[in-house]
């Protein structure tokens, strides 16, 4: 095999060698289903229980604030579907962003149509949400406010804590989209006035199809899901045992890992972030230059499309990505990008690079070699990019 470097993490991680042995046994061995009342379940429902209590403390929450999903998208669901029809004698109008991923942003779409009013709030050039527009927004049947703890594409951390006062001052219940930001930032949700939060486990080396949601005690909310009278009744459905094991190995790994791993992912995220803004010309970095993801550099070249970068990087051995991998195919330029101020031109030419803690200075350089012999071939095939430097020389 030839080489190999994966930098799409944002989308998905490796599963951790310890996190599939911390799985195997309850896939052939205690398989038993926890909500049976026999001795040989009773195995099955420790271990979920076990896993509920890593989660909870490592968000500083309380166990029974934790409840087990299918993943990020659901627990987004769940929060604002629930929410909107748990209070919607008391008013109909939801706050949330314009960089929100699609697990959001289509759920408030979905909610417009059932008789909703939804307020999509501007950012900054940088990915930053605009507080003061927040505050105006507010009205008095405002009932909930979702906003992603971190944007999946460019890295950006949101001021959470100053819009979870906002909603606590106001009485309106915050979610945030903590998909990306779990297990790579550290989060206290009492700390930071969150009253439900969404997470998934195969963005910290666990497994797919599971996920979680924190819900405040004392927020009362429907199922999303009916059927059994699993998770106290709020989420129908058999325990996926091994999943949920595995997230809470997951989570325990990255809580103990966080403080140097994501350290060792900022200094190579900065090492690359300056190679390649200093070697490749008229390239811009998207989102805040410090207030981002450790592991999250996402850029824009000008005169190329991101698609043709992609896919002669991959036959270099370089898996990367142009945003969400949720919105992989779209010809649309990613919505996240606009709503920073990027034209479609600009924003067409885009590459996302999230590393992990394998990725050494090494493949750094690799990737920026590449991706400098990339760009400059494509340019070389642009007539727009002949006509920019054609005005340049001009101008000089």
């Amino acid at each position: 095999m030839g080489k190999f470097i994966y930098l799409d993490n944002a989308a998905t991680t490796a599963v951790h060698l310890d996190v599939y042995k911390s799985m195997e046994p309850y896939f052939t061995e205690f398989y038993g289903n926890p909500s049976s009342i026999y001795s040989f379940a009773a195995k099955s429902k420790k271990a979920i229980e076990d896993a509920r209590h890593e989660i909870a403390s490592f968000l500083g929450a309380k166990d029974n604030e934790i409840y087990f999903t299918g993943g990020g998208s659901e627990s987004d669901n769940w929060a604002i579907k629930s929410a909107a029809f748990a209070l919607k004698e008391k008013g109909k109008h939801i706050i949330t962003s314009k960089i929100e991923h699609h697990a959001v942003l289509h759920t408030c779409q979905y909610l417009e149509k059932e008789g909703f009013e939804v307020s999509y709030i501007d950012v900054d050039e940088n990915g930053i949400l605009k507080l003061e527009e927040l505050k105006q927004a507010i009205r008095e049947d405002t009932i909930l406010i979702t906003i992603m703890f971190a944007n999946n594409e460019i890295g950006t951390i949101e001021p959470i804590r100053e819009i979870g006062k906002i909603a606590e001052e106001h009485k309106i219940l915050f979610h945030t989209d903590a998909v990306q930001a779990y297990g790579h930032l550290p989060i206290n949700v009492d700390d930071l006035h969150i009253d439900m939060l969404s997470a998934s486990a195969h963005k910290l080396n666990g497994p797919k199809g599971i996920g979680c949601m924190y819900l405040r005690n004392g927020v009362k909310l429907g199922p999303l899901l009916h059927g059994g009278a699993q998770e106290r009744n709020r989420r129908a459905g058999t325990h996926n045992v091994p999943g949920i094991v595995g997230f809470g190995e997951a989570t325990k790994i990255a809580a103990k890992t966080m403080e140097k791993r994501t350290e060792y992912e900022r200094e190579l995220r900065d090492y690359l972030i300056d190679r390649v803004m200093k070697e490749i010309p008229y390239t811009r970095l998207n989102g805040h230059r410090t207030k981002r993801l450790s592991n999250n550099a996402n850029f824009s070249f000008r005169f190329i499309e991101g698609e043709s970068l992609l896919i002669m990087l991959d036959q270099k051995g370089i898996c990367a990505s142009s945003g969400s991998a949720c919105t992989s195919g779209s010809l649309d330029p990613s919505h996240v990008l606009l709503a920073i101020g990027l034209p479609h031109e600009i924003a067409h030419g885009s590459l996302r690079l999230t590393l992990a803690e394998n990725i050494t200075k090494q493949d750094i350089d690799y990737v920026v070699e590449e991706t400098k012999k990339i760009v400059e071939r494509l340019r070389s095939m642009s007539p727009l990019y002949e006509d920019f430097i054609k005005e340049q020389k001009e101008e000089v």
